[in-house]
């Protein structure tokens, strides 16, 4: 087999694999059968099991249980009125034993002892993350937009001695259909959205895909607070037509998927792209705590607004938009 041969096949392997694991994450309560799973990869059980495995350098069932685990991890927190029972039932979990079982064998604690210090264990790693601790932003009490009627909050940050101010909605928002490129692993460092976003746009430009409409929106799939940094994913994104279709074995890594509609908290930055850690925080912490919602499981994103290597002090203006519902 010729290198691009090679790098055709091992493209297309990747975009079934990355097909599946958009199936399991819209799916993560449901049962998850292996036969299931195989077709919508287009790929025989026997095959598809020792495939996923290479692909994503963990069993289909090690993958499975680690994302059930961790979203409940992130619910313990965000949902403080569930039940633990609750929670393990709508991440996928077949008894609270089981779930009791899998949640101390990957955090080294109970779910209970989870939820009461998991503040403190964020924290720890956002001081990690921006070098300093991290100072609680301010936020204003709710106010009606005058200009669209949505529930609005005002927020304050601190940077280096001067105060950043901005707003927090709650708005519905439209669902997205979108083509991606998908990058395992670290994703703090510069060169890695600036790539992929080339990359895309190298790939939708050719197909008339890449017009002045077009919107960039970054997913990720997992909290930095709970997966190992090498498991984290990221999908970079372009808005397409709905109906837009990828050619099988003729894209590469190119996938496409919805981003599903909805009640969003949107947070609106202008910030330091080093500090989109802490703007999450804003949002996901400072605001959330007070508000009346908690996040729901669609998927979370950010809408670059521009590039921040042509702003005159380098920043990104950014929303933050999370799936919102009524605590």
């Amino acid at each position: 087999m010729t290198g691009r041969a090679s790098k055709d096949s091992r493209a297309e392997y990747a975009a079934r694999v990355n097909r599946v694991i958009d199936h399991i994450e819209r799916h993560l309560g449901e049962p998850l059968s292996l036969a299931a799973l195989a077709e919508v990869a287009h790929l025989s059980r026997f095959h598809f099991h020792r495939i996923f495995g290479a692909v994503v350098g963990e069993t289909l069932g090690a993958f499975v249980g680690r994302l059930r685990v961790e979203r409940a991890a992130v619910m313990l927190v965000t949902n403080p009125r569930a039940s633990i029972t609750e929670i393990a039932i709508d991440c996928g979990f077949s008894s609270s034993a089981t779930f009791a079982r899998a949640f101390k064998d990957a955090f080294g604690m109970s779910a209970t002892q989870w939820r009461a210090s998991k503040g403190c264990l964020e924290d720890r790693k956002i001081r990690k993350a921006l070098g300093n601790p991290r100072q609680a932003a301010s936020i204003s009490p709710c106010y009606l937009d005058p200009r669209t009627s949505t529930p609005t909050w005002r927020y304050e940050m601190n940077e280096n001695g001067s105060t950043i101010e901005g707003k927090i909605e709650v708005a519905e928002l439209p669902a997205h259909e979108v083509v991606y490129l998908r990058h395992v692993g670290p994703y703090g460092q510069v060169d890695v959205v600036p790539r992929l976003v080339e990359e895309l746009r190298g790939w939708a430009v050719p197909r008339g895909l890449y017009t002045p409409d077009t919107r960039l929106l970054l997913v990720a799939h997992d909290s930095p607070t709970v997966t190992d940094e090498d498991k984290l994913r990221l999908s970079v994104c372009f808005t397409v037509p709905p109906g837009t279709a990828v050619a099988k074995g003729g894209d590469g890594e190119v996938g496409t998927m919805t981003i599903p509609g909805g009640k969003f908290a949107v947070g609106h930055f202008e910030i330091e792209p080093r500090r989109i850690a802490e703007a999450w925080n804003v949002v996901m912490g400072d605001w959330l705590l007070g508000s009346g919602f908690q996040p729901d499981d669609r998927l979370c994103y950010e809408e670059a607004k521009n590039d921040p290597r042509q702003h005159p002090e380098g920043k990104i203006v950014v929303d933050i938009c999370v799936p919102v519902r009524p605590l």
